[in-house]
This record gives structure tokens, C-alpha cells and sequence, in this order.
């Protein structure tokens, strides 16, 4: 199974390269597509429905009114995760807003703005993943105890550059 990231706007795949690099590290499958809820909306629907068997979850970003998410949501029964784009000139507040005000039934996991967001949805979604693949579940402890590791590295050079033991 794969992960499908949907982007509204190529202005966007710079901002989530954290989300692709983290699926890479994790060797999860990516599909990347530019598509538009408002513009593409008969393209996007027919690339759900095409890719919806292979597909575990959806990814999709937006910034603005953020409907991508929830159209992809009623296309297809899989997980999917919003990741609110902060694009001017809101901020992102209002892709945040868009993205958690979905209407009952039409669930979207709603992910935060700014670099973590785009991060969080490839760890979100490996770990959906993960429920039923032991092996991506191996790496991601070892992605978990690398970051650890990292920080007590840090943690060691702030103390050591302060006189610390």
C-alpha cells in the first residue's frame, strides 16, 4: 500500500518536502499529484477513484479555503489527513479553520501549519500504516530513536559549550 499526496498548488512542493524526504526515510510509497478541489475538481475525483485500491491514505495540502482535504474525504473511504497550507494572507488560519471544520461524516485528520505539518502527515500516516506492516513499524522505532538520539547529542553540545558536565 501506498500514500498519495495531493497538493492544490505547485507552490507548495518546496513546503512539503519534509512530508516526501519523511516517506523516502521511511520507504513508503508516494504518489505526488497537483490537483485543485475548485479548478480540477472531475480530475481529482477520477484520481481517487483510480488509485484509491493501492492507496492507504491520502495526504493532501491546501491553502485558502482548504477544501481539498474534505473533497478527497467524499470520495473514498481511506484515512485522510489535511495539512492547512499558511499562505497569505491569512496566515494559514484559515486553511486551519477549513481543514477541522469538516461536516460529520466526512472525517479529514487535520494536521498543523508550518514545517511540522507537512512531517507529521508522513509520521501519521506511517503509523496507520504500521498497524498492519511489522516491518515499517521496525523502522519507524528506529526513525523514533534517531531523533532521540539527536537531541541528547544537542543536548550534550549546549552543555558542554556552557561548562556543563
Amino acid at each position: 500500500m501506498s500514500v498519495a499526496l495531493i497538493m492544490g498548488s505547485d507552490s507548495d512542493l518546496e513546503r512539503l518536502g519534509g512530508c516526501i524526504d519523511t516517506l523516502k526515510q521511511l520507504e513508503i510509497p508516494c504518489d505526488v499529484r497537483v490537483l485543485s478541489a475548485h479548478r480540477t475538481p472531475d480530475d481529482l475525483a477520477a484520481y481517487v477513484r483510480e488509485v484509491e485500491r493501492d492507496t492507504a491514505v491520502f495526504i493532501c495540502a491546501a491553502g485558502g479555503a482548504a477544501h481539498l482535504a474534505g473533497v478527497v474525504a467524499a470520495h473514498t473511504l481511506r484515512p485522510v489527513l489535511g495539512i492547512p497550507m499558511d499562505n497569505p494572507p491569512l496566515g494559514g488560519l484559515d486553511a486551519l479553520l477549513a481543514t477541522v471544520q469538516m461536516p460529520g461524516g466526512v472525517p479529514v485528520g487535520a494536521l498543523g501549519t508550518g514545517a511540522g505539518g507537512p512531517k507529521n502527515a508522513a509520521l501519521l500516516a506511517a503509523r496507520i500504516l504500521a498497524v498492519t506492516d511489522e516491518h515499517l513499524r521496525a523502522r519507524l522505532e528506529r526513525y523514533r530513536d534517531e531523533q532521540a538520539e539527536a537531541v541528547r547529542a544537542k543536548d550534550a553540545r549546549v552543555r558542554k559549550k556552557l561548562g556543563g558536565d
